[in-house]
């Protein structure tokens, strides 16, 4: 089982599901995982929304950036999170004041993001808990299998 406890069928579903990422920790930088994950997203048809005050009002991948998340427009299905494990409470509580306004329903922590503590309280909160995957890695591992 992994780290989040969600099967292969959940992660298929949720990627099914959703339409739109809100990228927490999005760069410009083409060397830099999350700018390929966000071109990745698009090409496969998902909508997405760079988060990152140090290029807000820039674009990458020809999406307009946005400072924070509560300067996002609805609708966001998830919150992806590119920040180190000990930012991420932070996201978390962030996400949590503005997700009936983005209708958000998935936390999604990148590869190598654990944080139990923010998990934990994304959870209460009522959004599903994606941690420590890529869900450019997850689409690519799921339509092989």
């Amino acid at each position: 089982m992994s780290i989040d406890g969600l099967s292969d069928a959940d992660i298929r579903a949720i990627l099914a599901r959703v339409k739109t990422f809100a990228v927490v920790g999005a760069s410009a930088n083409p060397e830099r995982p999350s700018n390929g994950v966000m071109s990745f997203l698009i090409r496969e048809g998902y909508a997405v929304a760079p988060v990152n005050p140090g290029v807000a009002g820039k674009t990458i991948h020809g999406q307009e950036v946005y400072a924070r998340l509560a300067d996002v427009p609805p609708p966001v299905d998830v919150i992806d999170i590119f920040r180190a494990p000990s930012e991420v409470l932070q996201v978390v509580q962030d996400a949590i004041a503005v997700k009936d306004r983005l209708g958000a329903t998935v936390i999604w922590m990148q590869l190598g993001v654990i944080n139990e503590a923010a998990a934990a309280e994304a959870r209460a909160a009522g959004f599903t808990v994606v941690m420590d995957r890529c869900p450019k890695i997850e689409l690519s591992r799921l339509a092989r299998s």
